[in-house]
């Protein structure tokens, strides 16, 4: 039924400006905005081509799972880029973690760290 759809995702923040300098300007993805007074939003516009939609939302509750996960081929440098940009690392205590916060021979991704937009979404930089 939706097998050709051109779904996409989305997810609230509880303050979109500040959501549109950190994903923009810290994470250096392209971001677009539209609308306007309440019914402004973003689109995210992902390395695969894929939008993401943001939107506003009053009674934002942080995404406690991982929203958005980004793949890279060295994560210590993107960790330590993350770090010169003011984003600090998330420690969950059932993952063991190295002094950089970055968890390492997992099943799944070789190694795998996890942060938080200023809204308190979870996302992950990852190396496979």
């Amino acid at each position: 039924m939706f097998g050709q759809s051109k779904a996409f995702s989305g997810f609230s923040v509880d303050d979109l400006d500040k959501a549109r300098r950190f994903y923009g300007e810290t994470l250096g993805l392209q971001v677009e905005e539209s609308g306007e007074g309440d019914m402004r939003m973003l689109t995210l516009k992902l390395g695969t081509g894929a939008g993401v939609f943001v939107y506003p939302k009053d009674n934002h509750t942080p995404a406690s799972f991982t929203i958005l996960n980004f793949p890279v081929d060295d994560i210590d440098a993107a960790v330590d880029e993350l770090a010169k940009r003011g984003v600090s690392l998330e420690r969950y205590p059932e993952f063991e973690a190295d002094a950089k916060g970055v968890v390492r021979g997992t099943e799944g991704p070789t190694a795998i760290a996890w942060f938080t937009d200023p809204a308190g979404n979870v996302l992950s930089v990852l190396q496979d």
